[in-house]
């Protein structure tokens, strides 16, 4: 595999800022709407995957509620067809691409598998399986339409909620392990694009003067990744467009005030990814 393919067909998922040897916060921004959702998704499934370490019944509450955010989002369109359009390009694409010299041929055929094996898992999924899911249990629609409310979910105004709680984190558990076993594949499959879409191209260097930074990607972008040395102390306010985006980058000297747009050059790192 040569130099230049080797990031899009990295499957370990190590980060950029790891591989470039600094510490760095990393922004993204989407650019199209199907990676806003799947962005979105991922921050969904990485909340349920925390607190569903959480032995208590707070934390059993704070999974539940992922949970819930999760089923809501997968039901409100076709995202498994939209998913499965991505990783059948993306297999597709790859295929073409292992009859060039030099692709590192059992490397490339591991990402192959890995595709293959997303795809028939959510193949097998019932057609809107997650809306279903919700639409059909009064248990959990009872407590999301609480959850609009502030504290709407204490036990008085959700006696069944108080009591499943109470009857253990092993039946909890349980419950909660069998609601999200038909939205693992979506899981899976979110994972995989976006780990793939991030591995497709280098990081470059840039330099934004007096804290701003205009730029126009040479062709088609859609995730725009922003890493900044830790010890910098700025984040950067994004504006994308169709054509260019611009970077100001915001310094934060307390929280308590407005953050103003630092006036030194700064230094960072930028991904333009598309698949």
């Amino acid at each position: 595999m040569s130099d230049n393919e080797l990031s899009f067909f990295c499957p370990c998922g190590v980060s950029q800022s790891q591989s470039s040897g600094f510490e760095a916060q990393v922004f993204e921004q989407p650019l199209n709407e199907r990676v806003r959702t799947f962005l979105r998704l991922e921050f969904l499934f990485l909340q349920h995957a925390h607190h569903a370490a959480d032995e208590t019944p707070f934390g059993a509450r704070a999974r539940l509620s992922a949970l819930l955010d999760l089923l809501t989002v997968l039901g409100r369109s076709d995202l498994k067809k939209d998913i499965l359009k991505e990783l059948l390009d993306q297999h597709a694409t790859l295929t073409r691409l292992s009859h060039r010299p030099g692709i590192d041929q059992s490397r490339l055929g591991q990402v192959l598998d890995e595709i293959t094996a997303v795809v028939d898992g959510l193949q097998q999924l019932a057609q809107r399986l997650s809306a279903n899911t919700l639409r059909d249990n009064e248990f959990l629609i009872a407590i999301m339409n609480r959850s609009t409310i502030p504290g709407g979910t204490c036990g008085f105004d959700l006696p069944a909620y108080h009591h499943w709680l109470s009857q253990g984190m092993t039946v909890v558990r349980e419950d909660m392990d069998r609601w999200f076993a038909d939205i693992q594949a979506y899981a899976t499959g979110v994972e995989l694009y976006l780990r793939l879409l991030r591995g497709s191209t280098q990081m470059s260097q840039a330099v934004a003067r007096n804290g701003s930074y205009v730029h126009a990607p040479q062709g088609p972008c859609n995730l725009l990744r922003v890493f900044i040395p830790q010890q910098t102390q700025v984040y950067p306010e994004i504006s994308a467009g169709a054509h260019r985006f611009t970077l100001r980058f915001m310094k934060m000297a307390d929280v308590n005030q407005r953050c103003a747009q630092t006036n030194q050059d700064i230094a960072f790192g930028l991904q333009c990814c598309a698949l």
